[in-house]
This record gives structure tokens, sequence and C-alpha cells, in this order.
């Protein structure tokens, strides 16, 4: 079993890849291909067949997966930032 930086309900923000600078919460974490669901990113559009919910079948609208690496907590990331401002020299 693997270890990831992140859990299922964390806050997170995206720092690499089409959905940089987006965030929200971890749906759910898929350990074996090393990606996890964040709520509202990566939208996918899925089709159904007709069914009895649905007679004239339809599109949803569902979360694609982004892979771990491309993730950092937001706590995390606020604290980085506030760090380099502190640390950045005044210029004249």
């Amino acid at each position: 079993m693997q270890k990831f930086h992140i859990k299922r309900g964390d806050p997170v923000i995206v720092i690499a890849g089409s959905q940089k600078g987006k965030e929200g919460k971890v749906l759910e974490i898929l350990a074996d291909r090393q990606r996890a669901r964040v709520e509202g990113l990566a939208m996918i559009k899925r089709h159904l067949k007709k069914s009895q919910e649905h007679p004239q079948g339809s599109i949803a609208e569902r979360e694609g997966s982004i892979h771990v690496s491309n993730l950092m907590l937001k706590s995390r990331h606020e604290k980085r930032r506030s760090g380099k401002a502190a640390a950045a020299p005044a210029r004249a």
C-alpha cells in the first residue's frame, strides 16, 4: 500500500497542468494509478444509455482524476507563499 501526502477530504491546490491554480476538496484517492478526484476540477462528460431513470439517455458531468504529484495541500501552499513574501528583500 502506497502512502500519499494528501488524503480524502483535504483541501488542495493544483500546482501544475491544465487546472493549475484551482482548488477543491479531495473526493477520493485512486492509489493504484496514483491519482485523485478533486471536487469540481477536471470535469469530464459521461454519456449514459437510456434507462428507467433517464428515458432519453443523458450526458452527466463528473470529476476526472489528477495525478497526486500535481496537487499540494492548501495549508502548505499558503505557508510557502507567505514565507517567500517575508524572505524577499525590499527593492529600492
